[in-house]
């Protein structure tokens, strides 16, 4: 046999070999296809520092690739105050800090996208490394400080967002302070008063714990200020852009703490439309396993799960369920967000689950979410919302 012409054979052979394995990989990719992304594509992201992979995961959802062949059953239809869900399951804020991968999340199959924090200027946040994997424990810690690129440029990317995948995307948009503002109200009320005609819900971000002094704002007298001037400046807007407003809770609050915050939020003239329970938290467990624990910032993640649950609980009991709780806090599973439902949350969102799974964990939470909600004879999720708060309590 000629080798000249069995070498060419073995080269062509390796470039069909290496095309198909590229468009089996690609196809594999944007269809969402778990056993890929569990045993080939995500092993392979943790190889990368983990801003460098969030800003990756942020410019692949922009490119809009990603389309998963499923579709929202009835039974995950869910009103969250005045908004219609295809299903209860959303993005939570920190993931697409800018605005820049609205519609991307929405074909993902999220049934609502929560974007932010937007401060008003714009602001580089906390120096890097400023996020850690800690892979042993399913968690993340990241002190980002709410780096934003303001405003103005948020407000022109969602509205071309807006125009771009149309009025079906349900968009939060959460709303932060700049670090060395003289002035956080003032802040809150230029969010507020910018996003309104853009955004179906707003939220007040006053518990992240990488924003000096930040968490103090929850307390009674400071928060009784607050809320009132939020929703005095949306009073001064024209009716149609007037939107639910919610404030977003840390988990590290006392028993004590969380009362008077809902004794606040209760009030006539500071009654907000939601709550958002719960960001990160400053705690760490001793049975934490990763190097990367005593990292300062906040942790988000499997570790967060129960106490966040606890909290929705806490919050929907002593709310007597009128004012309706987004649940968040390591749901790693369709259990997991079904368990936030039942302890009060009429919505709930993910977040670490995703930088762990990638797409592929949006539809395997709704499919087992769907099949748990049949199994216990629910037609709906707003059914369930509560049934088990006492059992997490």
């Amino acid at each position: 046999m000629n080798p000249s012409r069995t070498a060419d054979k073995l080269r062509s052979l390796i470039k069909v070999t290496t095309l198909g394995a590229a468009v089996f990989g690609f196809t594999c990719l944007c269809k969402g296809n778990e056993k890929f992304y569990e045993n080939i594509f995500m092993p392979i992201v943790r190889l990368i520092p983990p801003e460098t992979a969030h800003h990756l995961a942020v410019f692949g959802l922009k490119l809009g690739l990603l389309r998963p062949d499923y579709s929202d059953p009835d039974i995950l239809r869910t009103r969250l105050m005045n908004m219609m869900l295809n299903n209860p399951v959303g993005i939570a804020a920190g993931f697409d800090k800018q605005g820049e991968a609205v519609c991307g999340l929405h074909q993902l199959g999220f049934g609502f996208v929560e974007v932010g924090s937007v401060t008003p200027k714009p602001q580089p946040g906390n120096p890097r490394p400023r996020v850690f994997r800690l892979n042993e424990d399913k968690a993340i810690v990241n002190r980002y400080g709410f780096n934003s690129d303001g405003h103005k440029v948020v407000y022109e990317r969602l509205k071309e967002a807006r125009k771009a995948c149309g009025e079906d995307v349900v968009l939060g948009i959460n709303l932060g302070k700049n670090k060395l503002s003289k002035d956080a109200i003032r802040d809150y009320v230029k969010g507020v008063k910018r996003f309104s005609s853009l955004a179906d819900y707003l939220v007040i971000n006053i518990s992240s714990p990488n924003t000096p002094g930040l968490r103090t704002m929850q307390n009674k007298s400071t928060l009784h200020i607050l809320l009132s001037e939020v929703l005095k400046a949306r009073s001064s807007l024209p009716k149609s852009d007037q939107r639910p407003i919610m404030v977003k809770l840390a988990p590290d609050l006392s028993d004590e703490d969380v009362q008077e915050v809902i004794g606040v939020v209760s009030s006539k003239e500071c009654a907000v439309d939601g709550l958002i329970v719960s960001n990160t938290t400053i705690e760490r467990s001793p049975s934490l396993k990763s190097i990367n624990a005593g990292q300062l910032g906040g942790l988000s993640g499997q570790p967060l799960y129960q106490r966040s649950t606890q909290l929705v609980a806490k919050v929907y009991k002593w709310t007597e369920g009128k004012i309706p709780i987004i649940g968040v806090g390591g749901i790693f599973s369709g259990r997991d967000a079904y368990n936030k439902i039942l302890a009060g949350a009429s919505a709930v969102q993910l977040y670490t689950a995703f930088i762990y799974h990638g797409p592929p964990i949006v539809i395997r939470v709704k499919q087992e979410l769907e099949q748990l909600l049949i199994a216990d004879g629910y037609d709906s999720v707003q059914q369930a919302v509560g049934k088990g708060v006492d059992q997490f309590l």
